[in-house]
């Protein structure tokens, strides 16, 4: 079966690729508004509205539903129209959600009511514009390339994730809450003109040429089917479910940790999680060298296995100086973390059908969705039953044993992603 080469690929740089360059500045700064809108409602919530901690927690709520609810349909909309048009109205749709609040401030007063909307409609414009963005980038790259085009935006939304709530906070401070949601509407603005510019389009699909109109539900059922029905994809979606429920687990109740079992102050906590962050974007840099070397396949199982003796590191945390050592085994999670999401997205998209993209992306995005919820449950009862350290030492041991989902897999036996057979 023919691989993807080991060597840099003929290719020009994606660093002289206009269109991906259009998509990945535009996605890069539509995160940050994102990042910055995760911290700033909920501020707008407190302190124009004095919002009980029931209704800050609902908008919470609310962003999130659509992931549970919407994600499978999403997969068959975004397999069924133009992707990039979808991706843009996405980002036009979150501009008129968000920026509707510091619009009606400026007549009016916010409402509670209409925060609760304005989470809810990101929420489901953000879950199209994710399976979207993950089926449209095979439409820009070769699959020589969707290594190296993932990890650079990874790596952005990693630094998104981190730079956000700080300069939501800072813009806060400067100008108030909601006059800084106006920068967040913007911020969709820009992402909607990049991805206007683009100038690749996407190739007609015919029913007839393997997508069929079959109904809406059944639709659905075909993307479940494909990533079920494959031995690989399969165990990836177990690997990456596994991780987001100890990931879940271990954040439900890391605060309060550091807190409490470690006596660290808030500016500590802070500078921890940040090193976490900081590992995930060093990940995502890392990204296409490590597959190059070690191979694009290979990289998956070995990024989770190499490095998960550290994540004991995290329940070892003492008072002082020794709470860094929690921020050194959760950056080194999040590190391998960064390196196995690139990959496998990867490998996603090179062996999927074009016409099956959307479907598949928003399966396994459901799949491993599932077990949020669940961890961060799992997280407050073991933490309520049997202390907080022992719980972290619970959520540190499913860390370490999570890539065994691959190493007991047919992708131990592979370097290089294979190309479907009618690519030979």
């Amino acid at each position: 079966m023919p691989t993807i080469s080991e060597s840099p690929p003929p290719t020009p740089s994606l660093w002289r690729h206009r269109d991906f360059l259009l998509l990945w500045s535009g996605g890069a700064v539509s995160d940050l508004g994102s990042a910055v809108s995760t911290l700033v409602l909920p501020l707008v919530a407190v302190t124009a509205l004095d919002a009980s901690t029931f209704q800050v927690a609902l908008l919470g709520v609310m962003a999130r539903l659509p992931f549970l609810v919407l994600t499978l349909p999403a997969g068959v909309i975004v397999d069924r129209v133009d992707r990039r048009t979808l991706m843009l109205w996405c980002d036009l749709g979150r501009m008129l959600a968000i920026g509707s609040v510091p619009l009606v401030s400026a007549f009016d007063r916010v409402t509670m009511w209409q925060l609760v909307l304005a989470a809810l409609a990101l929420g489901t414009f953000r879950v199209f514009f994710d399976v979207a963005d993950q089926s449209y980038l095979p439409t820009l790259l070769p699959r020589e390339q969707l290594v190296d085009g993932n990890g650079k935006l990874r790596a952005t939304e990693t630094f998104a994730d981190s730079l956000g709530p700080s300069l939501g906070a800072a813009l806060t401070g400067l100008v108030g809450a909601v006059r800084t949601l106006t920068a967040d509407s913007v911020s969709y603005a820009v992402s909607a003109l990049s991805l206007l510019l683009i100038r690749t389009r996407e190739p007609a699909r015919d029913p007839a040429a393997g997508a069929p109109r079959v109904t809406f539900r059944a639709a659905m059922g075909e993307g479940l089917r494909f990533v079920l029905g494959d031995a690989i994809l399969r165990r990836i979606a177990a690997c990456t479910a596994t991780a987001n429920l100890a990931i879940s687990l271990v954040t439900s109740i890391e605060v309060v940790f550091l807190l409490r079992a470690v006596h660290s102050t808030p500016t500590q906590v802070g500078i921890v999680l940040g090193l976490g962050t900081l590992g995930g974007f060093a990940g995502s840099l890392m990204a296409r060298r490590l597959a190059l070397a070690i191979g694009t396949a290979r990289v998956m199982w070995v990024a989770l296995v190499v490095p998960a003796p550290l994540a004991f590191l995290m329940p070892l945390a003492w008072s002082g100086w020794g709470a860094l050592v929690y921020g050194v085994g959760w950056a080194a999670f999040n590190a391998s973390g960064a390196v196995y999401n690139t990959a496998q997205i990867s490998y996603r998209q090179s062996v999927c059908p074009p016409e099956l993209l959307g479907r598949m992306n928003a399966s396994i995005r459901w799949l491993i969705w599932a077990t949020v919820p669940v961890g961060a449950l799992l997280g407050g009862l073991l933490g309520t039953w049997l202390g907080l350290r022992p719980t972290l030492w619970v959520g540190a041991t499913i860390m370490a044993l999570t890539g065994a989902w691959l190493v007991f897999s047919p992708i131990r036996r592979m370097r290089d992603i294979p190309l479907p057979a009618v690519a030979a």
